[in-house]
């Protein structure tokens, strides 16, 4: 399954929810790596906003791996 849009039979472009998935994966990643910068200097939480960023890397694995394997 592609991340591109796809059209409607009346000719309009409609978002999939695996778009909205994704998108969603990429703000929550930017989030991460805010909150890393705004942690330097604080062992705690630097450590909490690596996790973070982990996870959400984690999470957008799927989007990349191929369908049925």
């Amino acid at each position: 399954m592609s991340l591109g849009f796809y059209r409607r039979d009346d000719g309009r472009r409609r978002i999939s929810n695996r778009q909205i998935d994704f998108l969603g994966w990429i703000f929550f990643t930017v989030s991460a790596a805010s909150f890393i910068i705004a942690s330097i200097g604080h062992f705690w939480a630097m450590t909490g906003s690596i996790f973070f960023l982990i996870g959400c890397v984690v999470f957008i694995i799927p989007f990349f791996r191929k369908e049925g394997g």
